[in-house]
């Protein structure tokens, strides 16, 4: 049954995959919280800006572990991928974890209809069926494979459908559709390893919160959209 009702998610996406970006257009903003064990420990902001045809998707996130004050593990990132209508033409990304620099150079090439790569994990070509792993789009949970937005290492994945539920989320009630996101091969180390549960709210195209665990209990939140 349920991966029955997730071949009909599937099927209703596609009939309108040609204006994914119509989705997001009406956006300018949105705004995550990333919370550790129940704490507020960063942000994971995505904005969307309209150029003609293209649309510039800018990603700031930035997090910190503290222990008795003193700071343990940090991330900050930033990013930008551009879209001519519908098709990613390019991604560029520079992240700090640790003081380690890591970073992602993507171009679509248009010749052989396939991305070229350059990234701190990984050099080389990738599908255009592959998507960026953000948050703000919808099409990671249609994709059978994402591109690390801090590495550009290739990950591929199986997405299913839990089932339909209501959230609260400060002080809103939606009503969402919870997926689970996971590596095609759990075998992997845990540190590489995708394992994440995933609610959609398909009236507004957003994915408003993502949880997993690792080293503590992880949430992303959606606490504002513009």
């Amino acid at each position: 049954m349920k991966k029955f009702l997730f071949l009909i998610f599937l099927l209703t996406f596609s009939l309108n995959s040609n204006a994914h970006m119509a989705h997001y257009n009406k956006f300018s903003k949105i705004e995550m919280e990333v919370l550790r064990n129940g704490e507020v420990i960063g942000y994971n902001y995505y904005f969307f800006k309209k150029d003609l045809d293209n649309t510039i998707v800018t990603n700031q996130f930035k997090f910190t572990i503290k222990l008795f004050g003193a700071s343990i593990f940090e991330v900050e990132s930033y990013g930008e991928e551009i879209y001519d209508k519908d098709k990613l033409i390019s991604f560029n990304s520079k992240t700090q974890q640790n003081k380690k620099d890591k970073y992602v150079q993507l171009k679509l090439n248009d010749k052989e209809n396939k991305y070229e790569i350059k990234g701190s994990s990984y050099t080389g070509s990738a599908s255009i069926e592959n998507v960026i792993g953000n948050w703000w789009s919808h099409k990671i949970l249609q994709t059978n494979s994402q591109i690390s937005p801090i590495s550009g290492s290739i990950k591929e994945q199986v997405v299913t459908f839990i089932k339909k539920e209501k959230i609260e989320l400060y002080g809103n009630t939606y009503e969402v559709e919870h997926f689970k996101l996971t590596s095609k091969d759990m075998s992997i180390p845990e540190d590489k390893r995708l394992n994440f549960d995933i609610w959609f709210n398909k009236k507004n195209a957003l994915i408003l919160k993502v949880a997993y665990s690792r080293m503590g209990n992880w949430e992303y939140r959606v606490k504002k959209f513009e």
